[in-house]
């Protein structure tokens, strides 16, 4: 084999060098377990590293390789997953101290098989905010992770690790969950892409829930084929997961290229355009440029959907932990004990009417796909803020962060739409935008996503912090 340096080669370099026999999938895993341990104790993106795994998965692609066999679209690539996700031989901690109690997982979680199936190694489990119910990435048990461009800011959460580790180049692919905005956060805040697909879409089987009305899983990666190519692997049914989709799969990675030139694309305007930073609407301005489009079309009570999406959050999320709560108060992170807490007294009649406004509102929303088939929309108010900050401006007024991240992208996930989250690098920081597409429609918005790509609009920039 020819000495092949992996560090910079995107997952899709990888897979097809593995497979040529140009590099060997144990080279690959060593180098980014290296990385792992050069770069992590700054980033702390990582809880668990599972090198004895990794190691001997990798060297199972290498023999199949060796004897002519037939190997995966993912063949040798490194990947992580946030500690939600079940990992056989360890305890799911979901960002906590008390699940790290819980016997290790007999088993791994749906989307990790289908990845190990298509090829790909896994190297560990990511550091995330307790319960998912976070945005910014700082956790009171593990430490904050930290910016791959600036280590003094946040990574945004839920999925803090999984944004830091493939924004700070230790591993080419990471999953994560998106409840409110967990994959959108992190990928705007450490210059990366993200998928949050359909609700129902790819599998939930085997991962710690938080709103099960709201959460999804996805991947992270810096390219728009690397993300295509790990979508694709996690397609399909699973009887293990009650809402997944009974759809069949639809491969997306051989369309990516296909013209755009007749999708009908709008920026979404009236609430979407308020509450920015000068950054995010910069970033707005560049990709609308970028494809062309002037048309604004207006989401109708966005406010209203995120002020019901805060209350089915945290009335579910209390109901979840309930049991939790009333033994063992202290062990949680105090910021988020107070919100499930509160969660728990919300009247059951708000809740209804949140529920009953949530059939409305998508009902809406799906009227403007009729005459559009992408909008855009900011993912974050501003780039990602300092470790331990608490309060920004947003039009003048004061507001806290934590609760005030996502404000753009609660709206979105609250019906379960498929969103491409597109970095835009600014400087000095990154910022996302979110490219929204129709249910089940994640072709078109990865589509548009590569051709911005291409067009050098977008792109995830070389890590520079540390």
């Amino acid at each position: 084999m020819t000495a092949v340096n992996s560090d910079d080669l995107s997952a899709a370099e990888i897979a097809q060098a593995v497979a040529a026999r140009t590099i060997s999938a144990l080279s690959v895993t060593e180098a980014a377990l290296a990385r792992i341990a050069s770069r992590d104790p700054v980033l702390n993106c990582f809880t668990d590293v599972t090198g004895d795994r990794a190691r001997a998965k990798a060297r199972a692609v290498d023999a199949a390789v060796a004897a002519g066999k037939k190997v995966g679209p993912l063949a040798g690539v490194p990947f992580a997953v946030k500690n939600l996700f079940d990992v056989h031989g360890l305890a799911t901690r979901a960002g906590s101290i008390i699940n790290r109690e819980l016997a290790p997982s007999p088993r791994d979680a749906t989307l990790v098989e289908r990845l190990e199936a298509a090829g790909a190694v896994l190297v560990g489990a990511l550091n995330m905010g307790e319960y998912a119910y976070d945005f910014t990435g700082e956790n009171v048990h593990d430490g904050p992770s930290r910016n791959p461009h600036d280590v003094t800011r946040m990574t945004g959460g839920s999925s803090g690790g999984s944004g830091g580790a493939v924004g700070g180049g230790l591993v080419p692919l990471a999953l994560g969950s998106d409840t409110n905005g967990s994959i959108r956060v992190p990928s705007s805040f450490c210059g990366i892409f993200g998928l949050k697909p359909t609700y129902g879409r790819l599998s939930r089987a085997r991962s710690f829930p938080f709103v099960a009305s709201f959460d999804h899983l996805g991947p992270f990666a810096r390219s728009v084929e690397d993300l295509a190519l790990a979508y694709d692997a996690m397609q399909g049914p699973d009887p293990d997961d009650a809402a997944c989709t009974t759809r069949a799969a639809e491969p997306v990675a051989a369309l990516l290229a296909r013209d755009i030139g007749g999708l009908r694309i709008a920026i979404a305007g009236g609430y979407f355009q308020n509450n920015v930073t000068a950054d995010a609407s910069e970033a707005v301005a560049r990709v609308a440029r970028a494809l062309g489009t002037t048309r604004t079309v207006e989401i109708p009570e966005a406010a209203r959907a995120r002020a019901a999406a805060y209350v089915i959050t945290t009335c579910e999320g209390a109901s979840l932990h309930l049991d939790r709560l009333r033994k063992r108060p202290d062990d949680f992170d105090p910021a988020v004990r107070d919100r499930l807490l509160a969660g728990a007294m919300i009247p059951g009649a708000l809740v209804d009417r949140a529920q009953k406004f949530r059939r409305w509102y998508r009902a809406r929303v799906l009227e403007i796909f009729e005459s559009v088939d992408v909008i855009i929309a900011p993912a974050t108010p501003y780039v990602a803020p300092k470790l331990g900050q608490v309060t920004s401006m947003l039009d003048g007024v004061e507001l806290p962060i934590r609760a005030n991240i996502g404000i753009h992208t609660q709206p979105i996930s609250f019906i379960g739409l498929p969103v491409v989250a597109v970095p835009v690098p600014l400087k000095p920081m990154p910022i996302g935008v979110q490219i929204i597409a129709a249910p089940w429609r994640e072709d078109i918005a990865l589509r548009v996503a590569y051709a911005l790509e291409r067009s050098g609009a977008v792109s995830a920039p070389r890590p520079r912090g540390f």
